[in-house]
Order: C-alpha cells, then structure tokens, then sequence
C-alpha cells in the first residue's frame, strides 16, 4: 500500500513517524510519501517538503506568510494527485489538513484517515463540519476527545496516546543522555515551543522569571529544526544552558520545569517533572478579556485537560508575568504541598490516558481498514 502522510510541526513528525514504523511492521509492501520532517524520513518516508518551510503560527505569521502556505497546499495536493496514494493520512496541523482533506475527498476518492485530533473541543468547533464530510476515520490520542465527537454525531476511536509510548522507548533504551549534575543545583527545564513566533514570544520573559533563583541550574532543551543563531538572539546575555537534540534527557533530569502550553506540558507530565505552564500571546489583556468568547474549554494545558482539574498552574496571556512565574515555580523547588499535589495529578493523568501501543493500535486499523 501506498500512504501519503502530512505533518507541520516537530511532534508532529515525531509522533507520524512511529505511526510509519507500525504500519510498516504489518504491511510489508508500504510505501511512505511526506510533508514532513527528519523523524519522517528515517521511518522510511520520501520526504517532499520539510514542516519548517511551512510551519507558521498566529494570524500574523500566517497572514503574512499567507502566499507561500497556500502554495505549498497546492503543491502538495499536485503531488497527491501525481502518487496515487492508497491512502491519505493526516497529523494534526488543521489550517493546513483540513482543507487538504476536502479536496482529496472531492477529487481523489482514497481514505482520508486522522491522527491526532485538530483540538476542535478548544476552538473552532464549527471545523467538526468538515470533519465529518471529509475524515473517513478519526483516530483520538485524547480520551476526553471520545465523548466531545460522539456527542456530535462522529464517532472516533481512542487509540492510547504516543507520548506515553515515546517516554516509555525512552526509559527502557540504551540512549539515555540525562543532564550530569553540577554543583548540587537542581536543574529547572525551560521547553519554550517548537516554533519561531512561539520562542521569541516565551523565552525572553520565562529566563527573565529565573535571573536571581538560589540554587537552580535553568537547561533550556531546543526545538529542532531551529537553529543555533536564532536561540542566541532571542535569548541575548540571560544565563541559560542550551541542550539540542535531547529534550527527554534534560526532563528525566530536572526537578521543576517552565513549559509553553502544548504536548510539552504532557510529556513534562509523564515524567513526573512537577511544572509551570506559560504561554504570552500578543495584546494579552485584549485576549484574557475575549477568552470566554473563542475558548471553549476550561483549560489549557493537557496535563489539565486530561485529568479534569488544575493540575499544573496555567500563566496565559495577561497572567503570564514574571512575578507570576516566580510565584509559582519557587514552591515546587522543594517538597511542598504544591510539588505533592501535581504529583498526585500526574498519576491521576497517567492512569486516564493508559497504557502504551498508540501508534501500533492506530496502525492495525488503518491497515485493517485498508485491506
């Protein structure tokens, strides 16, 4: 079988590429055509653009980047359309996959399947429309996800969710590079997000909240596919240890971490590395006003999502400050109540999401659907 794959981001592609390796295990004819990353490529995939070329976040990146992401539409449907894929499958990235999916239904007539749900639930919802039409299959990573599509009238499944998976490959290989300790610090993980607009906008301000800390060692773990340079202008004379390449090792090290909202906040989760999550957005005040008109979820980190409570202390748009950082990550730097109880949250999210196999479960039915 012939399966097109399009991811747009970093976990994305990491998470895209386990789903290749599973299918790949039971179907020994696959072949593997990309918009995706490095991951993608190692998995087997021909990769025909990299995510990075396209990867724009925010209405203004977007809008001003706005011709060469419907090009790269275009292009990409071109290339569909010249394969001839048996299937096509699609990771997230809604902007851009939501309306690839409608014209692979009206035009190709191949299975269009989903990984990894467009966070609809959050904002949006009225995307469920298109889903609906132009998604053959829905395979959910979020159980919370299960009841918010059926009460809709779309029925998805719940395959497990891949971080779990990729933790647990993590801790049980031969590859483990955890952070050496040094001085007795205890090391606070910085994860400022995966893309350019989502950096420049955290990091200055998080570092800033860590200047004057007694006894913490601030790693920042890089995003990949984004370079040396850009780190250092963005974070100009702060004091901060830049790791590439090994964002698990610097988690399993430290012992509290800042983390901007998205699958870091699970990951960070699943380690056990008790957390504050930050994420600036431009004209916050304006935005914490408007919230409750757009968001449609109490929450915005998934640790919180998925155990149903406040977990992990969000600092989103006007609450995102650097007194309000320090407030809530000096407590977790030392067995406190507050360092206790995300802890005890952390299991009570472990246990909802379950055990490993996602992206094996997911391929067995995409597969299965297939043949």
């Amino acid at each position: 079988m012939k399966y097109y794959l399009v991811a747009g981001e970093a976990s994305g592609d990491l998470h895209a590429s386990n789903l290749m390796k599973s299918i790949a295990a039971r179907d020994a004819r696959a072949q593997f055509r990309c918009y995706g990353g490095d991951m993608m490529e190692a998995a087997g995939g021909t990769v025909v653009r990299h995510y990075r070329d396209l990867a724009y976040m925010g209405w203004w990146p977007v809008l001003t980047h706005l011709g060469t992401i419907l090009r790269g539409r275009k292009d990409c449907f071109e290339d569909l359309c010249s394969w001839k894929p048996d299937a096509l499958v699609l990771v997230d990235y809604p902007g851009f996959n939501l309306s690839l999916a409608r014209k692979v239904h009206d035009s190709l007539g191949i299975p269009v399947y989903y990984y990894i749900s467009p966070k609809i639930w959050a904002w949006k919802s009225w995307r469920i429309r298109g889903i609906r039409r132009n998604v053959s299959k829905l395979f959910s990573i979020l159980p919370f996800e299960v009841g918010w599509f059926s009460n809709r009238g779309y029925e998805i499944s719940y395959v497990g969710n891949p971080t779990v998976d990729e933790i647990a490959a993590y801790r049980a290989s031969d590859c483990r590079r955890p952070i050496a300790a040094a001085d007795g610090k205890k090391i606070v993980a910085v994860l400022a997000g995966s893309r350019r607009t989502e950096i420049s906008r955290n990091l200055p301000k998080m570092l800033d909240a860590l200047k004057g800390i007694e006894g913490i060692r601030p790693v920042l773990a890089c995003a990949p596919g984004i370079e040396p340079e850009f780190y250092d202008s963005v974070i100009g004379d702060s004091s901060v240890e830049k790791v590439y390449g090994n964002t698990y090792g610097v988690l399993e090290s430290a012992y509290a971490a800042l983390v901007t909202s998205g699958t870091a906040t699970l990951e960070t989760g699943v380690f056990g590395v008790p957390q504050v999550v930050c994420y600036r957005m431009p004209l916050p005040h304006v935005v914490s006003l408007l919230k409750p008109l757009f968001i449609r979820v109490r929450y915005i980190s998934l640790v919180n999502l998925v155990a149903g409570c406040e977990v992990v202390p969000e600092l989103v748009a006007a609450r995102f400050t650097v007194d309000n950082i320090r407030k809530e990550l000096v407590p977790l730097l030392s067995e406190t109540p507050e360092r206790k109880a995300q802890r005890e949250g952390y299991a009570r999210m472990n246990g909802i999401l379950g055990p490993a196999g996602a992206p094996e479960r997911a391929a067995g039915q995409i597969v299965g659907l297939l043949e």
